[in-house]
């Protein structure tokens, strides 16, 4: 299921790949709506550049999400 489907739902588990191959998607907001989605279980797979670039990546908008903190 992608990110854009899973809006507004929760899940026990989610496993969320990262790959800089698909560089459009690496944003903030893409990242944050997919491990809020997981109610027990949040599992990224995959290069570690591409979730710097998504937690990097923002719409230039100042947004209080603590993606920073729950990356770390």
């Amino acid at each position: 299921m992608t990110v854009h489907k899973s809006q507004c739902s929760e899940y026990p588990a989610v496993l969320i790949p990262m790959s800089t191959q698909h560089y459009p998607m690496l944003q903030r907001n893409p990242l944050y709506t997919a491990v809020t989605r997981g109610k027990r279980l949040v599992v990224l797979v995959g290069q570690k550049k591409a979730v710097v670039i998504s937690v990097r990546t923002g719409s230039g908008k100042r947004r209080w999400s603590k993606l920073r903190e729950w990356m770390q």
